[in-house]
């Protein structure tokens, strides 16, 4: 009679349990699906979905960050970004700079130094899909890719809010293509902000993934959201099309070398 010893089978390197998996997707799943409610609803409720929309699309990307990188990246890329969205926006506000002039409805909730709480959650949605696209990519220039990524990530958001009211601009100048609410100085502001605030996260936050964490589906799925939804959005639903194929088009050779590396599977 022969005794076999048993060894479970480990997890391979980039896998989660069936538990945190279960949760990640079922987050992400709740942004996802919220988003394609929006251009379904109207008054009150859409306010309330649009808060929503965003603490939920944030809530997944800081779940992610945790499940892939651990909680010390998480709690420092969630801090730092907290913080610089909030002192950034309440410059912009108080000064036009860099942003441009532009002010918040009170329809966007609880507002600290003249910023609705909402707004850092949306510079925190957006950073770390981000962050995770440059350093795969841009090498040296992780700032900078960082930059343009967030600034074109803009074309998509800013219309959209400033169409159902939640913030508003004052327009003097040249204003950015088939979006003549919203004034040039808005993307250069991005431009500027978004290289800052990558640049530093990629300089305060590990690189190295945990053993046995997430994979980069949920940033890759949502990134190509980002790029679907808008493009269908603004054909289809908000009746703009001039924002679907310019801000499409200059989304998706922003992202293409991120994805084209991650097709060709380098490490």
């Amino acid at each position: 009679m022969s005794i076999r010893h048993y060894t479970p089978r480990r997890r391979r390197y980039g896998q989660l349990s069936p538990r945190a998996n279960g949760l990640l997707n079922l987050v992400f799943g709740i942004a996802i699906l919220l988003q394609v409610i929006y251009p379904l609803v109207h008054g009150e409720t859409l306010r309330l979905l649009t808060i929503n929309v965003v603490y939920w699309g944030a809530g997944a990307m800081l779940l992610h960050a945790l499940l892939a990188y651990g909680a010390r990246y998480a709690s420092t890329y969630f801090l730092f970004t907290f913080i610089f969205a909030l002192i950034i926006e309440h410059v912009g506000v108080q000064t036009a700079w860099p942003f441009g002039s532009y002010s918040y409805s009170p329809d966007l909730g609880l507002k600290i130094f003249q910023v609705p709480l909402v707004v850092p959650f949306a510079w925190i949605m957006m950073a770390h899909p981000v962050l995770t696209a440059a350093r795969r990519i841009a090498g040296n220039w992780v700032f900078l890719y960082g930059g343009i990524a967030l600034a074109t990530w803009d074309l998509f958001l800013d219309p959209l809010m400033v169409t159902s009211g939640r913030w508003t601009w004052k327009v003097s100048g040249a204003h950015v293509p088939f979006q003549p609410e919203i004034p040039l100085s808005n993307t250069f502001g991005w431009l500027l902000s978004g290289m800052f605030l990558i640049g530093i996260l990629h300089l305060i936050t590990p690189r190295e993934k945990r053993k046995g964490g997430a994979g980069f589906r949920t940033t890759d799925a949502f990134i190509l959201w980002v790029l679907f939804s808008g493009f269908v959005g603004n054909l289809f639903f908000f009746h703009r099309p001039g924002i679907a194929l310019f801000a499409g088009a200059i989304f998706t050779i922003v992202f293409s070398p991120y994805f084209f590396n991650r097709w060709l599977g380098r490490p």
